[in-house]
């Protein structure tokens, strides 16, 4: 956890050169986060048959490939809100809101339909405790990436009058 929050403590000092850079990927912050790549920990949590990991693996890969553009989409918009921050206008708070809200919802279509998928795959339990653990995983990341973004006009409480 440590080294997650210097991560974004570092993130957030360079705030000004948002627009140039990006976020880490989402599986390089769990890297960070816990040691191991994220299919690692998902199987050591799943702790599934070899018939059921074998049936899970195309749910999961599926699902990650739609999770990593969604993750893509989630930090254009981290970056977009950066690059105009200093600037934000009505329309380009309207944007970014909507962008963010499509990108949640389209985050909870993507649990529903994988839970469905991995439901028929390795049953309602596995697939149950494979939502929990991702909904976990992402709510972590997005907790981090909240704290080290400021809110609108926070950074304009802090300048000197």
């Amino acid at each position: 956890m440590k080294k997650l929050s210097l991560i974004f403590i570092v993130l957030i000092t360079s705030f000004s050169s948002y627009a140039q850079s990006s976020f880490k990927e989402d599986v390089e912050v769990l890297q960070s986060l816990y040691g191991k790549s994220k299919s690692d920990l998902v199987k050591q949590y799943m702790n599934l048959s070899d018939e059921q990991s074998v049936a899970f693996t195309k749910v999961y890969d599926n699902y990650e490939t739609q999770r990593k553009a969604l993750g893509q989409t989630k930090f254009q918009l981290i970056n977009d809100y950066a690059a105009n921050y200093a600037t934000l206008t009505d329309a380009k708070a309207d944007e970014l809101a909507k962008g963010t809200l499509k990108n949640h919802i389209a985050y909870e279509k993507l649990y529903e339909k994988t839970y469905n998928q991995a439901k028929k795959a390795i049953g309602p339990i596995n697939a149950a405790k494979f939502i929990q653990l991702e909904v976990y995983l992402q709510t972590i990341i997005r907790s981090e990436i909240l704290e080290a973004i400021p809110f609108i006009g926070e950074l304009d409480k802090t300048k000197v009058q």
